[in-house]
């Protein structure tokens, strides 16, 4: 008999973005692992264009650089690819809401319906190893001894994991099932409609105007984005003079 009833078909999903606020920031690299009866049948692995200087910080942690994303897939093409490769199986993650937060914002706003369970590895790390200092992914595969040679890229944070959750099976206890039960992932997000050319045409003048070079593609923006960039704008150099 099997120690624990645990989930043994899902798809392990990790994110490397250009920041932390899926509101704002933008989607680097989608990495995913299948697994089906508890083997890995299938993988996943596309970089996505964020249209976006990609910050000093991401680029040393993750080591992609502008050069690596030039020319792939838009954030948004990258995770309807991702989405079909996923189906209807549920998704794991370390701190799944993460990489659930921005896979839902790009879903809302080209209108697909995207609800899905999950199962967090963090959470259940929680429960089951309470007196760790950190369970962060870096420091529970240090724990399990999973190897990281490639830590804070995609496809490598979700390959290990997967590795982690097999772990976790490993030293749960008796009646200790529930907690690797998937559970209806909740974040609510609203469609982001893009730039209108009103803004575009105001935008591209004041940048024309004074002589600014933006760190992002205008066509890129949504609604919001673009009235945060005018303003931005205005308050550091002002109106345009007629």
């Amino acid at each position: 008999m099997e120690k624990t009833a645990c989930p043994s078909s899902y798809v392990v999903v990790d994110l490397e973005t250009t920041g932390l606020y899926p509101s704002q920031d933008r989607i680097l690299e989608i990495g995913a692992v299948k697994v089906l009866d508890g083997e890995v049948a299938d993988t996943f692995c596309m970089f996505a264009d964020p249209q976006m200087k990609i910050p000093e910080k991401i680029r040393e942690l993750t080591g992609i650089t502008q050069e690596m994303v030039a020319g792939q897939p838009t954030p948004a093409e990258a995770v309807r690819a991702f989405l079909d490769f996923c189906g209807e199986l549920d998704l794991m993650g370390h701190n799944l809401i993460f990489d659930y937060s921005f896979l839902k914002h790009q879903a809302a706003d080209q209108k697909i319906p995207f609800e899905k369970n999950g199962i967090d590895t963090l959470k259940i790390a929680r429960t089951l190893l309470p007196d760790l200092e950190s369970r962060s992914l870096t420091n529970l595969c240090g724990y399990f001894q999973i190897d990281r040679a490639h830590a804070h890229r995609a496809y490598h944070d979700a390959l290990a994991t997967h590795e982690l959750y097999q772990n976790l099976i490993r030293i749960a206890g008796e009646g200790q099932e529930r907690i690797f039960q998937p559970k209806q992932l909740q974040y609510k997000v609203k469609r982001r409609g893009p730039i209108t050319p009103a803004q575009k045409a105001y935008l591209n003048d004041l940048v024309k105007y004074h002589k600014i070079e933006l760190d992002v593609s205008v066509d890129s923006l949504t609604k919001n984005e673009a009235s945060r960039k005018i303003d931005t704008i205005i308050a550091r150099y002002g109106r345009m003079k007629r």
